[in-house]
């Protein structure tokens, strides 16, 4: 053998002969290795099961409540009265401050009396006058001394008289300016010394004995509320007062589609404020609901509030609910079955159609129980 030449063809022959052994290693297990067996179908089950997501589920009865209308309002005055002046003259008194609560009749503002008195003196004397002149042309008439048209001349001039008398009582009148009712000075815009004529603005007066609260209900909700009907509101400091409706728009708004309800409460002690923001809650109808957790509400793609349950195939079924009504329990909401079990824990992470295991609140609470006396 000529050792020569192998030496020169040595990395050809190495090469050739791992190709070979490469060759037959394959060879070996792609004809001597067994094909597996299948996996049992109980394994698949098993497999299958394992991969449902797990959710708790409570299952509860639904209870008879009066649903409520719960929609957002403001309180104001049961009245408002801009007051202006009603005759000439100059302010020379004040007699309530801004703010004050004062009785019916209380005195706001008052006029300097100027020459009302003596205008007011001249006009008695003048119907005393045309009195006597009616009274001697009456008689002269039954004598047959006086005219029919002169009897009527004395009488015009006698209402004429009355009439420039009750001119100047009223304008005597009208010198002080008086409070039309119980209530509230809101704003005074006259102050001592100012001039005012007839028409000019001087205070604007509320009726703060009466709270009203305003809100707008849904052309849904308008045929639940009635005139006259009790309902209650929720103050934005928390206080919750009671009153009567007093009033229903009969016509929506054309923008909102909503009608204006008005809530009258007693506020005699003047205790409650207007102006501020308040919830108006008016009792509906009787429904069928279930009291939850507001954390359980959850929203479709078409942006409904439901809440997730586990219906009668196991799987998992999205159902719109109504809230019917908010308290600090929870929330009871109608439109789920008699009979529902709710998903109280997972609806987050689980879609309406998929099965899924249903995990018991109460097996929960047993298995928390058993691995705690374990441990111990």
């Amino acid at each position: 053998m000529d050792w020569g030449k192998l030496k020169k063809f040595r990395s050809w022959l190495i090469s050739a002969g791992m190709a070979a052994l490469i060759t037959v290693w394959l060879a070996s297990g792609q004809f001597g290795t067994e094909a597996p067996e299948a996996a049992p179908s109980s394994v698949i089950a098993s497999a299958a099961s394992s991969q449902q997501s797990s959710v708790r589920v409570r299952t509860q009865s639904a209870e008879e409540i009066m649903r409520t209308i719960i929609v957002n309002g403001q309180t104001a005055p049961a009245r408002i009265v801009d007051m202006a002046a009603e005759t000439d003259g100059r302010v020379e008194y004040v007699g309530v401050s801004r703010g004050a609560n004062v009785d019916r009749n209380a005195v706001i503002v008052r006029l300097d009396e100027r020459d009302r008195k003596a205008r007011l003196a001249q006009a008695e004397a003048t119907v005393r006058q045309r009195e006597v002149e009616y009274q001697g042309r009456l008689k002269l008439k039954g004598e047959s001394y006086v005219s029919e048209a002169q009897l009527q001349e004395a009488v015009a001039q006698l209402e004429a008289a009355k009439a420039e008398l009750k001119r100047a009582q009223l304008d005597l009148e009208y010198m002080t300016i008086r409070a039309p009712f119980g209530g509230a000075l809101q704003e005074r815009h006259v102050e001592v010394g100012d001039f005012v004529k007839s028409g000019d603005p001087v205070a604007r007066f509320v009726d703060n004995r009466k709270i009203v609260v305003t809100a707008n209900v849904s052309e849904f909700d308008a045929g639940y509320v009635q005139t006259g009907q009790t309902a209650q509101a929720k103050l934005a400091t928390g206080e919750t007062v009671h009153g009567t409706i007093r009033y229903i728009a009969p016509v929506a708004d054309a923008a909102t589609r909503t009608y204006t309800v008005e809530l009258e409460v007693d506020n005699g002690d003047g205790k409650l404020r207007a102006g501020g923001t308040a919830e108006l809650r008016v009792p509906a109808e009787h429904v069928l609901a279930h009291r939850i957790s507001p954390s359980l509400l959850t929203l479709d793609d078409a942006g409904n509030v439901g809440v997730k349950i586990i219906n009668e195939e196991g799987e998992v079924e999205f159902v719109v609910a109504d809230v019917a009504l908010a308290t600090n329990e929870g929330v009871w909401v109608a439109g789920l079955p008699d009979l529902a079990t709710i998903i109280t824990v997972g609806q987050g992470f689980v879609v309406p159609g998929t099965m899924v295991n249903a995990v018991p609140e109460n097996d929960v609470e047993t298995a928390v129980a058993i691995k705690s006396e374990d441990e111990d």
